[in-house]
This record gives structure tokens, C-alpha cells and sequence, in this order.
């Protein structure tokens, strides 16, 4: 088992590791321009030198946590997750009460859905002069376009969940005396929490894409904000390694989000 699990993985990583190589061989040849697209050596010694610390270490000036997160990247990357997760926890906090409140009445479902099958398609993005003026800039406006980016993935997720739960078990609850609350904790909930999930990690993903947007818009700090800074210097190679940076910490966070997952469902 664990030589098939090792092959696996020497195959998942092939294609990776083929497309690094020809990157790496045009960019020395000199087909590829290195002010346009940075060879992936040079994007690496860029991503090494934007997450070094800024500063030599001083034990008695400071901590080892504050010294190591004096370096650009960890700073950016903290101020980043600190924005995503605040901004989701505010989208999901509302969503997921709403979701559970319209999927389980109908009354409050045809009540509210009108208005948000309006506001749903309107992008996140468009409500930037609007989050600027209402908030001015920094936290707050991020805060603002990422809660609506991962307010409706949530919402609609949590709203079919509940909904498509079988009328069979909610009929046999019924039968043999559940009351209202024990329905809803007992059958319901569980019943509709795999959509709850895939809507959280879904929003999740959405609330990083507003995040990143915001950033170059709103605020001073973060991996967006560096990524509009290395573009107006032309640093190609800071960009990538900035566009890395996001994708790691968003598979990390999709990977937490998953196994979290696993551990509710299982």
C-alpha cells in the first residue's frame, strides 16, 4: 500500500515538475524574455529573499515571532489570512442562519428569495466605490467585499442542503415524536451538512479571489497589495513569487477545510 501511495505521488508531481524544466530551459536559452516571465530559479531566489526577515535577530529588542514575522512575506501572508478570515466568518456567520432559516420555512423563503436572486449575480467587485465610500480604506472595506464573496456560496449551499433532505426521514422523525428542535438538530442538520461543507469550502474560495482584489485596492499591506507594488517596478519575478504565496496558503486552507470535513462526515 504504501509503495502504490509513493508512486502516486512521484505521478502527481511529474507534470509539475516536466512544465518547471522546460520553463527553466527556454528561460537560459533566451526564448523566453526574463522581464516578462522570470525563469523559475529566479522567481525561487525572488521568494526566499521576500520571506527573509528584515532584520537581524535581537533577543532583547523583541521575540523570535516577531523577528521571524518581520520579514515581508509573513507579514503580507498574516495580514492577508487575518482579512480572509474575518471577512468569512462574518459572510458565513450570516449565510448559514439564513440558509437554515429559508431552507427549513417556506413562508421566509418566498419572503427573501426575490431579493437575493437580485443581489446574487452582482460580483463582489462591483460594490468596491460603494465599500470605499460607506468604509474609507483599510480593514474595513476588505472586510465588507470579502464577507459578500463568501456570503452567498454559503447561503445558496445551505438553503439546497436543507431543502433536499429526505422527506422519509423527516416523515419517520415525525412518527415516533420528534419535536421541532430534535427534527431540526437530529435529521436536518446532519442530513444537510455535506452541502454546508462544500459551500463553506466554495465560499472559502471565493472570499481569497475578493480578498486578493481588495487588497490592490484598499489597503497598504498584504499579498495583493505587494503583488500592485512589484507591478508598478516591473519586479515579474516578485509577482510570481507573490501569485505562489496565495496558492500555497489557499491550498492550506482549503486542506484544513477539508479534513474538517472528513471529521464531521464521517
Amino acid at each position: 500500500m504504501a509503495k502504490k501511495s509513493g508512486g502516486s505521488v512521484v505521478w502527481s508531481l511529474a507534470v509539475p515538475v516536466a512544465l518547471l524544466a522546460i520553463w527553466e530551459g527556454l528561460s537560459r536559452a533566451g526564448v523566453i524574455n526574463p522581464m516578462i516571465l522570470p525563469s523559475p530559479s529566479a522567481v525561487f531566489l525572488r521568494w526566499i529573499a521576500y520571506a527573509k526577515p528584515m532584520m537581524p535577530f535581537d533577543p532583547v529588542e523583541g521575540t523570535y515571532v516577531a523577528w521571524l514575522f518581520s520579514g515581508e512575506l509573513l507579514h503580507d501572508a498574516a495580514a492577508s489570512l487575518y482579512r480572509v478570515v474575518m471577512g468569512f466568518l462574518i459572510g458565513a456567520g450570516l449565510a448559514l442562519p439564513i440558509g437554515l432559516l429559508m431552507g427549513t420555512s417556506e413562508t421566509v423563503y418566498r419572503l427573501i428569495n426575490p431579493l437575493l436572486q437580485i443581489l446574487r449575480p452582482i460580483p463582489p467587485i462591483a460594490y468596491i466605490p460603494l465599500a470605499i465610500l460607506w468604509f474609507g480604506l483599510g480593514n474595513p472595506p476588505a472586510f465588507f467585499l470579502i464577507s459578500l464573496g463568501a456570503f452567498f456560496p454559503v447561503l445558496m449551499n445551505t438553503i439546497g442542503g436543507v431543502r433536499t433532505v429526505d422527506a422519509i426521514y423527516v416523515r419517520a422523525a415525525r412518527n415516533l415524536g420528534a419535536s421541532g428542535a430534535t427534527l431540526f438538530w437530529r435529521v436536518i442538520l446532519p442530513a444537510a451538512t455535506p452541502h454546508i461543507m462544500t459551500g463553506l469550502r466554495v465560499g472559502f474560495g471565493v472570499a481569497f479571489i475578493v480578498l486578493i482584489v481588495a487588497e490592490m485596492i484598499a489597503v497598504n499591506n498584504g499579498l495583493g497589495y505587494r503583488i500592485l507594488e512589484a507591478r508598478e517596478f516591473f519586479w515579474s519575478d516578485k509577482i510570481i513569487a507573490g501569485m505562489i504565496s496565495i496558492g500555497l496558503l489557499g491550498l492550506a486552507i482549503d486542506t484544513g477545510l477539508s479534513r474538517l470535513s472528513d471529521h464531521l462526515l464521517r
